[in-house]
């Protein structure tokens, strides 16, 4: 499978990795975090580590590790504005169970 980006999500970190000379891309992952599991992470990645899957997504390079691949593996990720609110939407087709406040997930 693979992880892709929506135009709207490839804009915002298009724009994004315009003011940051170091970054070659975005970092996804995941870490444990609440009371289902995980909760994704998002960064800017620097450089390209040795357990890395790269994925190109509207011309945009996503990184993800390969621990955190297992659990994310064909999530879109989505960029939404509400009023003054922005934020990362992921479409993970793995989530089997999501916490009540949704900031966390179990696979």
């Amino acid at each position: 499978m693979a992880i892709r980006l929506t135009t709207s999500a490839a804009q915002h970190v298009r724009n994004s990795l315009a003011e940051n000379s170091k970054a070659i891309g975005l970092r996804l992952g995941v870490r444990k975090v609440g009371c289902s599991g995980l909760g994704y992470t998002i960064a800017f990645a620097d450089a390209i580590g040795s357990t890395d899957r790269v994925f190109v997504s509207h011309g945009i390079k996503v990184l993800v590790d390969a621990v955190s691949l297992a659990a994310i593996d064909g999530t879109e990720v989505d960029f939404a504005k509400d009023g003054f609110n922005e934020t990362f939407v992921f479409r993970n087709p793995n989530v089997k169970d999501e916490c009540g406040c949704g900031e966390s997930f179990s696979v």
